[in-house]
């Protein structure tokens, strides 16, 4: 039997996405009214920083989209995973994917290269009567710099690059909604995030995650992180660096929990606290501060096990919060240092 809401799922998410691809395509000052088809007048967007919260269907298409479109004027979006469902009791349609386009004219201080830039993006939006409400966005600035030939940080300990679409080409679909094994799904990438807070705080075993996991999984982290394959190298470039750094983290705190097909995504804002107590990660020595990470992960599941995980971060807001003002120091490389203390501009 199938589930009784499917048919409107299925109409959300075709109705979302063809309305954010026409959004994305149109020229700039008119996006306001494209996204009138698909964001309700009081929306809310909460964008990774330095765009950060948003109110207003008009203050989502200024501020995000056709700044953006200013930058990039040959803008196209192309999504690689696309789910709808239901989180808790609300309507959600999700995505994966990348807004491409030529980098003609600076981005927030990000220098512009005149080369074809893939912006990569996770979001979530939250549907009312077929009208987006919500949404969550995460865009990946940090990528943004290292195309620009903009490098901040030490060598990324995983592989830095394209983000590949599903092995399977199964990742978008928008004429049918298997919320049934969605929820197989579901289950199953939540039993191995549960298993990922037993961590004993000493071994790695404790955590059990080659029950979980295929044994050639490929994760695409941030960039910062990169990519890696198999759980060696998701221990090695990943995970040992990071419960180093977190070694108290706690997470499960999601604003979207959903499964559709052999796809599932989670996603808070923040996801995760913790408290930056260890050296090393992304090259930082321990700061002793308490953190909040917006971070979303989309997975795909066969046969039980997880063969792909991407997992959109915004490193620079965690960054900050460390005390690492990334845009501070682009600004400062570029010639446009500070004139006085910072508490003198408060």
């Amino acid at each position: 039997m199938s589930h009784p809401h499917t048919e409107r799922f299925a109409e959300n998410k075709q109705r979302v996405i063809e309305g954010l691809r026409r959004a994305a395509a149109c020229p700039a000052g008119e996006t306001a009214g494209v996204l009138a088809d698909v964001y309700a007048p009081t929306a809310q967007c909460f964008v990774s920083h330095p765009v950060n919260e948003l109110s207003g269907r008009e203050s989502i298409a200024e501020n995000f989209l056709d700044d953006l479109k200013k930058s990039f004027p040959d803008l196209q979006r192309a999504e690689t995973i696309v789910m709808a469902g239901e989180s808790g009791a609300q309507d959600m349609v999700t995505a994966a994917g990348h807004y491409i386009g030529t980098f003609e004219n600076d981005w927030h201080g990000i220098p512009a290269n005149h080369r074809v830039t893939q912006i990569r993006f996770g979001e979530a939006h939250r549907v009312e009567d077929g009208m987006i409400t919500q949404s969550w966005v995460l865009i990946d600035f940090l990528d943004m710099m290292r195309q620009a030939g903009v490098w901040l940080l030490p060598p990324s300990l995983g592989a830095e690059g394209l983000w590949l679409p599903p092995a399977d080409g199964s990742g978008v679909d928008l004429s049918t909604v298997d919320v049934e094994r969605g929820q197989t799904t579901l289950t199953e990438v939540r039993a191995m995030q549960e298993a990922l807070m037993r961590f004993d705080g000493v071994n790695l075993e404790s955590m059990q995650q080659e029950s979980y996991w295929s044994p050639h999984f490929n994760w695409y982290g941030p960039c910062g992180i990169g990519t890696t394959r198999q759980l060696s190298g998701f221990q090695a470039h990943h995970q040992i660096p990071f419960l180093i750094a977190f070694p108290d983290r706690k997470g499960g705190q999601h604003f979207v929990r959903m499964g559709e097909g052999a796809y599932a995504v989670t996603g808070g804002g923040p996801s995760v606290t913790a408290t930056h107590t260890g050296d090393g990660w992304l090259g930082m020595p321990a700061t002793g501060k308490s953190v909040r990470m917006r971070v979303m992960d989309f997975y795909r599941v066969e046969n039980g096990l997880i063969v792909e995980n991407w997992v959109p971060l915004d490193v620079i807001d965690l960054l900050l919060q460390m005390g690492y003002d990334m845009f501070d120091r682009l600004a400062h490389l570029r010639g446009q240092p500070r004139r006085s203390l910072p508490w003198k501009d408060e």
